[in-house]
Order: C-alpha cells, then structure tokens, then sequence
C-alpha cells in the first residue's frame, strides 16, 4: 500500500478558545480533554475597531492567533481553513431569503469562506497571497499539503490558520461530533529541527471521532504526542514529530 507524506518545521505557533488562551493552558487541555463550549470572545486588539467589527465569533478566534502567530510579519502567504466556516451568517442570510426580506451587503461578503484571511489582509494592507479551503473531516490535512506546496514554490514561511465553532442548532442531528469552538495558526517552514511529519494512505475505515479534526490536531501538538493517527473513511492520516 502506498504512503504518501511531507515533512515541515513550525517556527510559532498560537491558539485560543473560551477559557483556554496561554500555552499552559492548552497543554493541561491536551492532556485532559473536554468539551469546549462558546463563551468570551478575543480581544484582536491588533485589529482597527472598524473592521474588528465585522468579523464574528469565528472570525474574532482566527485573526486573534494570526495577529499572535505572525508577530508583526507581512508578505507571508497564508492557508485558512474551516470545515464549517462561518455557517451561521450562511443560515441567517438564507433565512431572510426565505422570509423575502432583504440580504446586508455586509453580511453576505463576511459570510463567503475567504472572508476571514481576506479582512486579515485588508486590515494589514498584506498583499501576500492567501487560500481559504474546506475538505470535509480532513481539512487540517489538505490545507497543511497546500502550505507546505507552498514551501515547495520558493514561500520561505507560511501561515496554517485553522478553526471551527458550533454549528447552528438546526444542524445537530447531522454531526459528527460535538463542534467546539476553537482557533489556532502554525507558522510553518521547510522541515528542520523538530520537524513535524503527515503521511497518508488508502483507508476505508472511518473511526468514530470525538472531536473536530483540528481539534485533535490541535491537542496532538500541544500535549507533546509523538504520533496521532485520523481515519475520514477514505485516508489514514498520521501525525509524528522528529520526522
């Protein structure tokens, strides 16, 4: 059976979620998990109020760790991804299409995928390219090969954003598991010391989940594993350090 795989380096990193902010945190986390659920929100003090303002629970926890990941740097292509987006401004605006009512501009252009890193950009007057992605249960996965695709044109470092949040409640008797709200960003670079490894191969198994697939990512790098392995029904996903 064939197995594919890259390796990359992380150079910094940031994530946050209600109640879970500094790095002591999340690895107490990582080592006994639960469930997340929707509470205060993040500053994004770095971001002017004006165009803070538009961005929504989900798009407050991604520009938070952005800001922190990237530290002041610029020209740095990033990777966003989202299973889910920011689903609850796609559902209010359907809603008002339902009642015949009329859509906000606004709401709509903040409720498209690319929304999020396009007003990261925007608020940073940042040129450099970006890519919003959503590959079902494998997000993670596809967005890091599309970052480390980047490394591989000439990009010296990249940023991986990934985050998700609840779904609204019309959608619970369709998940997967539990949603949790979460957000966290790798500054990554071609692998050296550290190095981190995903290989991949056919699996036709799907184990059920506990949680959002980068969540457990998520919990992977910051409790320290040595390995994590993620089955969406059709990869093996494996996750190692050192590689």
């Amino acid at each position: 059976m064939r197995t594919q795989g890259i390796s990359f380096s992380i150079l910094r990193h940031s994530a946050w979620a209600p109640g879970i902010s500094t790095p002591e945190a999340w690895q107490a986390w990582a080592q006994a998990p639960f469930a997340i659920h929707a509470g205060e929100e993040p500053g994004v003090k770095a971001m002017p109020a004006m165009l803070r303002r538009r961005a929504g629970f989900l798009g407050k926890m991604a520009l938070e760790v952005a800001y922190d990941c990237l530290e002041g740097r610029s020209g740095v292509p990033t990777v966003f991804c989202s299973r889910h987006g920011d689903v609850a401004r796609a559902v209010e605006l359907l809603s008002d299409l339902a009642r015949s009512e009329p859509l906000s501009p606004m709401a709509f252009g903040m409720a498209v995928h690319n929304a999020i890193p396009g007003l990261f950009s925007i608020a940073r007057s940042d040129r450099a390219n970006y890519t919003a992605l959503a590959s079902g249960a494998a997000s993670v996965e596809h967005a890091l090969i599309e970052a480390c695709g980047l490394l591989a044109d000439g990009a010296t470092s990249v940023l991986l954003l990934a985050c998700d949040c609840p779904l609204p409640e019309l959608f619970t008797p369709f998940e997967e598991y539990e949603e949790q709200p979460h957000a966290w960003a790798w500054l990554i670079a071609p692998a050296g010391a550290n190095a981190v490894r995903l290989e991949w191969q056919a699996c036709a198994e799907s184990a059920p989940a506990k949680m959002p697939g980068s969540l457990e990512v998520a919990a992977f790098y910051a409790s320290g594993a040595r390995k994590l392995e993620r089955c969406d029904g059709r990869l093996r996903w494996t996750w190692s350090r050192d590689a």
